[in-house]
C-alpha cells in the first residue's frame, strides 16, 4: 500500500507541476508571438508533429505497447530486455524516417492544415520554416515517449512524469531570450527575421530534446542499456497492430476533425487579424485544464475499479463507480463551467494580455473561453462514459462513438462557420465543440446503459440538478461583478479582472460550497469536510 501511494504522490507532483509550468510557457509564448500572423504561424506549425505523433505512436501507446512489454517481461527468458530494445531501435529509426520526410513534406503539410496561406506570402513561408525548425522533436518525442512506457512497467514513474517539466523550462527560457532579441517586433510576422525564427523553432525542439535525455538517462539507471536490435521478426508487429487498430482508428478520427479546426480558424485569423488559430488553442488549454487536474485523476483511480468488477461479473459495482465519479467531478465542474462562461476574459486578461498581446486580444480568448465553459460537464461525463466501454476491454464501440461525435461536430463547425460573421467564427467552433460532446455523451450513455443494464441516470440527473442550482448564487454573484467593475472602472484592465476574479471567482466558490453544504450535496460535503478538518489541525 504504501508503495502504491507513494507512487501515486509522484505522479500527482509532478502532474501538477507540468501543468503549472506548461501554463506559465503557454502565457510566455502570448507575450512573445501575439495571437496575430505570428501567433497563428507558430501555433499552426507547432500543431502538425502532434497530429502526426497521435496517428503513428501516442494512440496506441497506453493501450498496447505498454501491455505488450509487460507480455515479453513475463514470458521471454531475457525479461523482455530483448524486445525492448528491438521496440526501441524501431521507434527510433522509423520516426528518424518520419521526421525527414515531414521537414521535407513541411510545405505540404502546412497547406493541408490551414485554409488561404497562399504559398509565397510571408505567413506561409514562416510557418513553413517554423515547422522545419519543430517538426524534428517528432523523433525525439517518439523515443521518449517508448522509454516512459518502459520505465512504467518497471513501477518508475518519477522520471516520466518530471521529464515535461523540463521540457517547459527549457522552452521558457527560450521564449524569454525570444522577447529580449526580438522585442516588440517579436510578435510582426513581417519584421521578424530568419534568425528570430530559428530561435524559436529549435528552442521548441530543444524542450523536447532535454525531456527526452531525462527519460534515457533514467533508463541507464535502471540498468537499461539500448543494444540496436534490427531483427523485426519478433518484434510481435502484427500482434500489436491487431491490438492497436480500433485504438488507431479512435485517433485517425479525431485528428480529421482536429484538422478541419485548424484550417477554418485559420481562415477566421486571415479574416480578422487575432481571431483564428491562437485565441482557439490558448482557449481550448485553458478549457482542458480543469478536466486535466480532476477528471484524468478521477478516471485514472475509476477505470482498474470498474475493470476488475467487470472480471467479476459485478456489474451493480460497475454502475456504482460510475455514478460516483460523475458526481465526484460533476461536483468542481458544474461552478467551475458556469464560472468560466461567466468570468472568461477576467481570466484571460490578466494570464495574456502582456507584452504583444494586446487586452482586446487577450479579451476575445476570454470570449472563446466562455463558449467552451458550455462544453466542460458533457466532456468530462462523456470521457468518463468511454471508461466504461474500455472496463470491458471494448475498443470497439469507442471509435463508433468518437466517429459520430466528431461528423456531428464537424458538421456544426461548418454550418456555424457559413452562418457567422468572421469575428465570431472561433467562438462558433468552441460552441460547436460543446454541442457535439453534449449529443455525444447523450448517444454514449444510452450504449454504456445497455451494457451495464441501467447506469441510475436518474440518481445522477437529480444529483446534477441539485449541484446546478447550488451553483447559481455563484454565477449571478460572478455576473454581478463583472458588470461592477466595468461600470465602476471602466473596462477589463490587469488589475479590474484581478478584482473580478477575487471576488467573483472565489467568493463565488465559497458561495456554492456553502450552499451546497447547506443542500446536503454529499461530494460537496465531503470536500468540506476534509478541508475542515485540516484547517482543525
Amino acid at each position: 500500500m504504501s508503495r502504491i501511494l507513494r507512487a501515486s504522490a509522484i505522479m500527482a507532483a509532478g502532474t501538477m507541476v507540468s501543468r503549472v509550468t506548461g501554463f506559465v510557457r503557454t502565457m510566455v509564448l502570448a507575450s512573445a508571438i501575439g495571437t496575430f500572423a505570428m501567433g497563428d504561424a507558430y501555433n499552426a506549425a507547432y500543431a502538425i508533429p502532434y497530429s502526426i505523433l497521435d496517428l503513428l505512436l501516442l494512440g496506441v501507446l497506453s493501450s498496447v505497447v505498454v501491455p505488450m512489454i509487460v507480455k515479453a517481461q513475463q514470458r521471454d527468458y531475457d525479461g523482455g530486455r530483448a524486445y525492448e530494445q528491438r521496440l526501441m531501435t524501431l521507434a527510433t529509426v522509423a520516426l528518424m524516417v518520419v521526421a525527414v520526410l515531414a521537414v521535407l513534406a513541411a510545405p505540404l503539410l502546412i497547406d493541408l492544415y490551414t485554409t488561404d496561406w497562399e504559398p509565397g506570402s510571408r505567413k506561409f513561408e514562416v510557418t513553413v520554416l517554423l515547422a522545419r525548425f519543430i517538426l524534428p522533436q517528432l523523433a525525439f518525442f517518439g523515443v521518449g515517449a517508448v522509454a516512459g512506457a518502459i520505465l512504467n512497467t518497471r513501477d518508475r514513474y518519477a522520471a516520466p512524469m518530471w521529464a515535461p517539466v523540463v521540457n517547459n523550462l527549457v522552452v521558457i527560457c527560450v521564449l524569454v531570450l525570444y522577447i529580449v532579441v526580438a522585442g516588440k517586433t517579436g510578435g510582426d510576422i513581417g519584421l521578424v527575421t530568419n534568425g528570430q525564427i530559428a530561435l524559436l523553432g529549435l528552442g521548441t525542439t530543444a524542450g523536447i530534446v532535454a525531456q527526452a535525455a531525462v527519460l534515457i538517462v533514467a533508463l541507464k539507471r535502471i540498468g537499461f542499456s539500448f543494444v540496436a536490435r534490427f531483427d523485426v521478426r519478433n518484434a510481435r508487429l502484427g500482434e500489436m497492430g491487431r491490438a492497436g487498430i480500433w485504438t488507431i482508428g479512435y485517433v485517425v478520427v479525431t485528428q480529421l476533425g482536429f484538422m478541419l479546426t485548424t484550417n477554418l480558424s485559420s481562415a477566421a485569423g486571415d479574416a480578422v487579424q487575432g481571431h483564428g488559430i491562437s485565441p482557439y488553442t490558448l482557449a481550448f488549454q485553458l478549457f482542458q485544464l480543469p478536466y486535466g487536474v480532476i477528471g484524468v485523476s478521477v478516471i485514472t483511480a475509476m477505470l482498474p475499479r470498474m475493470s476488475r468488477a467487470v472480471e467479476d461479473g459485478r456489474l451493480d459495482e460497475v454502475r456504482s463507480e460510475f455514478g460516483s465519479s460523475v458526481r465526484l467531478i460533476s461536483s468542481v465542474m458544474v461552478p467551475v463551467s458556469l464560472l468560466l462562461m461567466v468570468l472568461g476574459p477576467a481570466i484571460t486578461v490578466p494570464l495574456y494580455a502582456h507584452g504583444v498581446t494586446s487586452a482586446d486580444a487577450a479579451v476575445y480568448i476570454g470570449n472563446v473561453l466562455q463558449v467552451y465553459g458550455l462544453a466542460l460537464v458533457p466532456f468530462s461525463i462523456f470521457q468518463l462514459l468511454l471508461r466504461v466501454f474500455y472496463s470491458f476491454g471494448d475498443t470497439r464501440t469507442p471509435v463508433y462513438v468518437g466517429a459520430a461525435t466528431t461528423a456531428v461536430n464537424a458538421l456544426l463547425m461548418v454550418l456555424f462557420n457559413v452562418l457567422l460573421p468572421a469575428r465570431y467564427a472561433v467562438m462558433g467552433l468552441a460552441f460547436a465543440y460543446a454541442v457535439a460532446y453534449t449529443i455525444g455523451a447523450g448517444g454514449a450513455w444510452i450504449l454504456a446503459a445497455r451494457r451495464v443494464r441501467g447506469l441510475g441516470g436518474w440518481k445522477i440527473g437529480m444529483a446534477l440538478t441539485r449541484m446546478y442550482l447550488s451553483a447559481l448564487p455563484t454565477a449571478v454573484l460572478a455576473l454581478v461583478c463583472v458588470w461592477a467593475v466595468q461600470d465602476v472602472f471602466g473596462g477589463l484592465t490587469f488589475l479590474n479582472s484581478l478584482i473580478a476574479l477575487a471576488v467573483g471567482g472565489g467568493l463565488g466558490m465559497l458561495l456554492y460550497l456553502g450552499v451546497a453544504h447547506r443542500m446536503r450535496i454529499p461530494e460537496v460535503n465531503s470536500i468540506v469536510g476534509m478541508v475542515a478538518g485540516r484547517v482543525g489541525r
